[in-house]
């Protein structure tokens, strides 16, 4: 590991800091099973360590191969996926998602009421696609259990159920208030899932598919997809839920997990599952301009353009968002086409650059591009929610601090 870290300008002693955090402050003491962070720059990969397990049930270790589930981090690749057409000229970002959903040509704001009863407004502004990307819709999240819109999609199942499809939520979204005017907020939502569903529309091709034929494929990601195979099962992490006490439980057993099962609901925003290789080769393409190996994925201006801050002037989040998320960054951090992008780094109180993006999933995974540094980071763990430690600074100010 010393020579690898070393020739892409590392500190191989300071990277080790990385392994004595997770060990000591997490997995010793059992707030975490285990964990998997890979670390490269330069396209080289500096420090990749497996620690603790990946089903503490089985007592089996976290292995380099191991299939997590990625959840959130699904949307930056969703992304890109509607942006590959985009490059195709299949649609504009100020185009109004009626046009390609005519069923939302007359949609409406929450003013009072619980469903089914409520009582609306005509929303100011028109929803457009880069409403979806930006999560600046006014679409929302059942888990948010903030308001009575986002209690109408929990009663609805629109985060996910064994009946719902990309083609029923978009029906039943279309009868459902937005929480706000497009484009005058932000919030976390089912936006992403929007643009799957979009994916699918405009290529004509299912959605699980043209990820496969356009993303998965050329850049050598064999264990990413909706479902995990039986071939897969032995190196299927188990997903644990933080209790009381700095304590985890089992959520969701590998063997009886849904994500076993072929899924109706293909979901953009939350539904892969993937290993730290498969997803260090999408993140490494980001990181080379949109090629990764003489595979080429998406233009250098178009990821130029995504990775810029999209929020109106300039804006970071804490001044736009309606309600507070775990995946939400702290202050100093817009919003891009598909991720938090770092706009002030003093402001952030975190190390790093300004342009920084990535994104994180609901079970504490994380990753971050430094295109200034030629910088990629990958954290896979499972456990729900996100926002319990605080892993994610650390492991910024660890790999920040290596950089020699």
């Amino acid at each position: 590991m010393t020579g690898p870290a070393l020739t892409a300008g590392l500190s191989p002693d300071h990277l080790q800091n990385i392994e004595a955090l997770l060990d000591r402050r997490y997995i010793q003491p059992g707030k975490l099973p285990g964990a998997l962070t890979l670390v490269a720059r330069r396209g080289e990969v500096a420090y990749v360590k497996a620690q603790g397990l990946m089903d503490v049930e089985r007592n089996k270790p976290v292995r380099r191969d191991t299939v997590f589930r990625i959840y959130s981090m699904t949307k930056p690749i969703t992304s890109v996926a509607m942006m590959q057409l985009y490059e195709q000229g299949r649609f504009l970002l100020d185009d109004p998602v009626h046009r390609y959903i005519p069923a939302w040509k007359n949609l409406r704001v929450y003013k009072s009421g619980v469903y089914p009863h409520f009582l609306t407004t005509p929303a100011s502004s028109v929803m457009t696609i880069r409403d979806l990307f930006t999560h600046m819709s006014g679409l929302t999240y059942g888990f948010m259990n903030r308001t009575n819109v986002d209690a109408a999609y929990r009663e609805l199942k629109l985060d996910g159920s064994r009946s719902l499809t990309l083609e029923t939520m978009v029906d039943h979204l279309a009868e459902l208030p937005l929480e706000f005017s497009p484009g005058t907020a932000w919030n976390y939502s089912v936006s992403t899932d929007v643009l799957g569903y979009l994916v699918q529309l405009l290529a004509d091709q299912p959605f699980d598919e043209y990820l496969r034929e356009h993303i998965f494929e050329p850049l050598d990601m064999p264990d990413t997809g909706f479902q995990v195979r039986d071939d897969q099962l032995d190196r299927f992490a188990a997903c644990y839920q933080y209790k009381a006490c700095d304590q985890f439980m089992l959520q969701d057993d590998p063997e009886t997990s849904s994500f076993r099962h072929k899924r109706a609901f293909l979901s953009g925003g939350g539904g892969l599952v993937s290993t730290i290789d498969d997803y260090f080769h999408f993140a490494q393409a980001l990181c080379e301009g949109g090629e990764f190996r003489g595979r080429r994925i998406i233009g250098r201006k178009t990821l130029e353009f995504m990775r810029r801050n999209h929020l109106p002037d300039n804006q970071d989040l804490p001044g736009l968002s309606v309600g507070a998320f775990s995946e939400t960054p702290y202050a100093g951090s817009g919003f891009g086409l598909g991720f938090s992008v770092k706009t002030d780094v003093a402001k952030s109180q975190t190390n790093g650059s300004v342009g920084e993006y990535g994104w994180g999933g609901l079970a504490s995974t994380n990753f971050f591009i430094d295109p200034v540094e030629e910088l990629v980071m990958i954290f896979m763990t499972q456990l729900i929610p996100s926002s319990t430690y605080p892993i994610r600074q650390e492991l910024r100010a660890i790999v920040n601090g290596a950089l020699v």
